[in-house]
Parts: structure tokens; C-alpha cells; sequence
């Protein structure tokens, strides 16, 4: 096989504003056309974008390192492996998850109408990419659009162009075109994109952005996920490892040069252990980069020089104090990363998101102290990585919140594939990955089917309304508590049945004598005689 090489791809140019509406017509069109629902159509375009992921490869690599200075292996690490498996998982489990679902602990009159929930597709969606994950952040929720049976318009971050550039041409090659297409450009097509009516709306970036596409989608009462960013806090107690806080959470800072969403934007660490972290983290950082940043291929650079004049801003308004690190090249685009000591809630480090390799680091006197911190510099964000005893961990889980967590860890939880991924509060909203990449593009349609042979019991409900048919209501629809006045649990329906929820054995016949009946009823149901 001849390989793709970016050279060979037309330069990264901008969707023409007036055909965008066009395009939105095509997808829609395509949706109505119901040709999308079937799962043999849904596995045929997964299988087909596997394939036409897995034979450009290298031009992947090509425009990773291009755009972001990445390295083959945290290209293939964090991106190409990542959607290729969320592909594999789809195929494989997706006529389990396509299924109806049967409603959970319905009555027993409502057992014959079959309650159940079907997953329909939504219809026309709209994926937003990002920059830092240009391919995973994507391809992942567009993956969950097409395994819903939605049809979808990817609009890739302009920031990363080559890597836009060579998803359009795997797209465009690989999936129907009246289905899936994609849509370049900056401010002007993602609002000429946004002023359409979409059936969802997916962004991830950040809470600024996120704001605008918020307000927009509310105007036509679009639904959308936002997959933002967060001022994420790692917490290192008195007792945890040392080494292993600061090999971890030094390893979260160097992926991706730190332009990682969920990656922690600072470390609150007990001052009992401060001196013993500093100095793992140091020789962690030789170890890692033996020749330093300068010298090391496998670390990335900062994405534009926007980005990096943002950095440089926030490292030079600090009033912390630089203890590792601190190097930059604006011609290069290079920013190393940098540990600095901060003393006070509202430094700069802490109060912005870095969304880079700055690692700000708090010391506090105890662990209570490190958790009102972390509630009062941001109270919800997307991950949260605490580091210590189960005990300790347990406390930290427990009087927080975040999207995720990775406990003696940074971001672990984000790279399982399975795990749904997504934030809480200013954060994000909705989630995906897995089965609810599935879900995010599904909706949970409730179906009854009502037999003709019930409409004697469904009388009832018809006026005109007497006493006598009010009565034969209340005795078909309601439902025991199953407790009593002061909270204690009595057991329900069943427990009367058995007579276990009685002082004596009265009326035992008559309980009996339900049950058989009961039991009856839903025999026959099986055996469809009812």
C-alpha cells in the first residue's frame, strides 16, 4: 500500500460560508431518509472509517507532529489507538446496545401493555472539535453519532489544521458523503453552523466558547454537550508515597506538553511532605528528560503562539516563586515545564486555567485545609486526583466533586475507554465514551403496547366517573409503601402475601390464595394465552 503523506492533501482551506447551509440540508435530508437506522448500515460506515483511519496512519503521525509536536508514541497512545478501539468496542457491542430495554419494577397491571424504552437516533448533529487531542476529541464523539444512527457534521479545530486537513480526506473517502461531512473555518463558519437547527449539539473547549454555543443552542432548543475544561486539583496528604505523587502527576504535566483538559492545574500538598515531594520531582524530571525539554523529541510544543504568549503571561504574573524549570522560546513555540511555589488562593496559577505545563503547588497545614481549598478555588471541576490512604482518599472523594477522579493518580480514569467521561457544574454537562457515546446520540423513547383484550380492565378509566369506578381505581393503582409511619420498612405487597408482614397468621387463606393467582397470571402472560 502507498501511504497518504500530508503533502499530498490539499492545503487547510475554509468552508465557504454560504454553502454551510447546504450542507446542513444534505445531512438532515439524509436522516429523514431513515436509511441511517439500521444496524447493518451503522456498522458498515464504523467499519469503513476503522479502515480508513488504520491506512493513513502515518499521515496522522505526520500531522500531529506538525501541528503539536507530538511524538509517534503519544500520537498513537492517546489518539489513533484510542478512536480505533472506540470503533472495535461499537461494532462489537452495539446490537446489544441498540435493544430495547424493558422498564424496571412496573406493576403488575402494566406488565401486559410491555413498558419498554427503544434508542432512537436524535437525528442531525453537530460535532465541535478541539485542538490539544485534535483526532480522539473529534473522531471519539462522532464514533458515538454514527453507532446512534445520527447523521453528523464535524467542524475540527482550526488550531490544529493538519489534523483537520487529513480528517476531512478520511471522512470525505471513507463514509457517505450524504451522511458525514465536514466543515472548516473559524468564528464565522462555527456561527454560521450554530445559527442551523441541529438535533444536538457536542463542543469540547472551553467554558468561554462553551458559554456562546450554550446561549445559541438555547435559542432553537437544541440539546448540547459541553466537554470544558477545569481548574483541576491534585491533593498529596502527609501520608502519601512521595515518589509516587510526583512521578504521577509530573508524567500528567509532561503529556501533551500539559495541554490536557483534565490534566491538574495545581497541587495542594500537606507542608509535612513538601520537601520530600520537591525533590522526587526533581529527579523524576531527569529521569524523564535527561537532556531537558530542549533536548527531548518526545516533548510537544505549545500549540500557537497565542497560546504560548498566554502561558508566558500567566508564568510572569505569578507571585509565586519558579523552583523547577521556567524555560521558553517564543520562536519555537517550546515552554518547559515549570514548578512554582504559590502561597494564596488568588495567585494567577491557580484562580486561570493553565491549560499547559505549569505546575503551581500550594502547601497547606493539614488535609482539612487542603479540601477547602480545592472547594473554594473551583468547586467543580473536571478531575480531581487525591493521594494518600484509602481513609484519606475516601474523605477527599467524598467532600468534593468533579466530572472524574483518579485516586494516587493523574487522569487515569480518562483514558479508559469504558468509563464515561464528562463534567459536573462549569465543567461540562453530558458525557460520552463507551456505551454513553451511545446514549449521548440516543433518545430513550418509552413505548406501551396496549392488548385489545384489556379494554374491559381499562373501562375505569372512562367517564363518566362514579364512586364504584373510583374505588376499583385507587384498589388496581395503588401501591403499598412498603414502610410504616415512623420510616420502618414493612416489606410491600409481598410481605402482606406471605403473611410476613403480620403479628398473626389472620388471613393467611386469603394471601395464599392471592398468590396462586398471582402466579397464574404471569404464567399465562409467558405462555401468551392471556
Amino acid at each position: 500500500m502507498i501511504y497518504l503523506k500530508m503533502d499530498d492533501l490539499p492545503p487547510f482551506t475554509h468552508t465557504s460560508v454560504d454553502s454551510i447551509p447546504a450542507v446542513h440540508a444534505r445531512v438532515t435530508a439524509k436522516f429523514h431518509s431513515h436509511t441511517t437506522r439500521p444496524i447493518e448500515y451503522r456498522l458498515k460506515q464504523l467499519r469503513a472509517l476503522y479502515w480508513g483511519i488504520k491506512d493513513e496512519e502515518p499521515a496522522l503521525y505526520e500531522a500531529l507532529k506538525l501541528d503539536l509536536g507530538k511524538s509517534s508514541y503519544e500520537s498513537y497512545l492517546a489518539e489513533i489507538s484510542w478512536v480505533l478501539n472506540d470503533i472495535i468496542f461499537m461494532s462489537k457491542n452495539l446490537e446489544r446496545f441498540m435493544k430495547d430495554e424493558k422498564a424496571e419494577d412496573t406493576a403488575l397491571t402494566n406488565l401486559p401493555l410491555r413498558p419498554r424504552i427503544r434508542k432512537d437516533p436524535l437525528g442531525a448533529v453537530l460535532v465541535i472539535g478541539a485542538y490539544n487531542f485534535p483526532i480522539q476529541l473529534s473522531l471519539g464523539p462522532f464514533i458515538g453519532a454514527i453507532s446512534a444512527g445520527c447523521t453528523a457534521v464535524l467542524k475540527p479545530s482550526e488550531n490544529a489544521p493538519n489534523a483537520a486537513r487529513i480528517m476531512q480526506h478520511i471522512i470525505s473517502n471513507s463514509l457517505d458523503p450524504e451522511g458525514y461531512q465536514v466543515v472548516q473555518g473559524a468564528i464565522p463558519e462555527t456561527t454560521a453552523l450554530l445559527a442551523l437547527k441541529w438535533d444536538k449539539i457536542f463542543y469540547t473547549g472551553n467554558a468561554a466558547v462553551g458559554t456562546i454555543i450554550a446561549k445559541k443552542a438555547a435559542e432553537t432548543l437544541t440539546p448540547v454537550v459541553l466537554e470544558l475544561g477545569g481548574r483541576n486539583p491534585a491533593i498529596v496528604t502527609k501520608n502519601a508515597d512521595p515518589r509516587l505523587a510526583a512521578r504521577r502527576l509530573l508524567w500528567a504535566k509532561l503529556h501533551n506538553a500539559g495541554q490536557v483538559c483534565v490534566s491538574q492545574n495545581y497541587i495542594i500538598i500537606d507542608r509535612q511532605i513538601l520537601g520530600a515531594f520537591l525533590l522526587q520531582i526533581e529527579a523524576a524530571l531527569k529521569e524523564f528528560q535527561p537532556k531537558g525539554a530542549e533536548g527531548n523529541s518526545d516533548y510537544s510544543k505549545i500549540i500557537n503562539e497565542r497560546q504560548w504568549l498566554r502561558l508566558k503571561k500567566m508564568l510572569d504574573s505569578t507571585r509565586g516563586k519558579v523552583l523547577l524549570g521556567g524555560k521558553t522560546d517564543q520562536a519555537s513555540l517550546l515552554f518547559e515545564t515549570t514548578v512554582v511555589q504559590v502561597n494564596d488562593h488568588d495567585d494567577p496559577l491557580l484562580t486561570d486555567e493553565s491549560f499547559g505545563p505549569l505546575i503551581p503547588i500550594l502547601p497547606v497545614d493539614d488535609l482539612d485545609a487542603a479540601i477547602r481549598a480545592a472547594n473554594e478555588i473551583h468547586a467543580t471541576p473536571l478531575g480531581i486526583y487525591p493521594f494518600g490512604t484509602k481513609a484519606e482518599t475516601d474523605k477527599i472523594l467524598n467532600q468534593t466533586r468533579s466530572g472524574g477522579a483518579s485516586v494516587n493518580d493523574g487522569f487515569f480514569h480518562a483514558s479508559i475507554p469504558t468509563l464515561e467521561f464528562g463534567g459536573v457544574g462549569d465543567s461540562g454537562t453530558g458525557s460520552y465514551r463507551g456505551r454513553a457515546s451511545f446514549e449521548c446520540f440516543s433518545h430513550r423513547r418509552a413505548v406501551t403496547t396496549t392488548p385489545g383484550w384489556m379494554e374491559g380492565l381499562l373501562s375505569v378509566r372512562y367517564p363518566p366517573y362514579t364512586d364504584a369506578k373510583f374505588k376499583r381505581f385507587k384498589g388496581m393503582s395503588e401501591t403499598k409503601p412498603g414502610f410504616d409511619r415512623n420510616g420502618k420498612t414493612t416489606g410491600g405487597w409481598l410481605w402482606w402475601v406471605l403473611g410476613l408482614g403480620g403479628k398473626t397468621t389472620k388471613g393467611a387463606g386469603l394471601r395464599y390464595a392471592v398468590l396462586i393467582a398471582l402466579v397464574a397470571v404471569v404464567r399465562g402472560m409467558g405462555k401468551g394465552r392471556l
